[in-house]
C-alpha cells in the first residue's frame, strides 16, 4: 500500500473518518504535509488515555495519618536561634523544602 492508503486505514481504526474527509479534499504538498502529521500521533496511546479517564480510581490506602510537628509558640529562644542557623545554612548551601499546608493555615499560624 501507498502512504496515502496507511493513512486512511490508520485513520479508519481509530474512527477517524472525519479527517479522511478532510484528507481527500486536498493536494500536492498539503496532502502530503497532513499525512506526515497524522503519521507522528500515537492514536493507540492517545486512545488508552481517554479510556483510562473512564476507570473508576481506586485507592489502595486512604488512610491519613498525623506527621511529627513542632508548635513554633512552645519553642525556648535558643530553639527558635538554632532552627533559623540550620534554615540560613540551608538556604547558602542552595538546599531547600517545600512546605504545603491546608488553606489559610499559613496566615493563622503566621509562618
Amino acid at each position: 500500500m501507498d502512504k496515502v492508503q496507511d493513512t486512511i486505514e490508520l485513520l479508519k481504526t481509530y474512527n477517524q473518518e472525519h479527517i479522511i474527509k478532510l484528507l481527500e479534499k486536498l493536494e500536492g504538498k498539503e496532502k502530503e504535509e497532513l499525512i506526515e502529521q497524522i503519521s507522528k500521533v500515537d492514536f493507540h496511546q492517545i486512545m488508552e488515555l481517554y479510556d483510562n479517564t473512564k476507570k473508576e480510581i481506586q485507592l489502595k490506602e486512604n488512610k491519613i495519618e498525623n506527621i511529627a510537628y513542632l508548635d513554633k509558640a512552645k519553642l525556648s529562644k535558643d530553639q527558635k536561634e538554632e532552627f533559623d542557623t540550620l534554615g540560613e545554612k540551608a538556604i547558602r548551601n542552595k538546599e531547600y523544602a517545600v512546605v504545603t499546608m491546608a488553606g489559610g493555615q499559613g496566615s493563622r499560624l503566621r509562618t
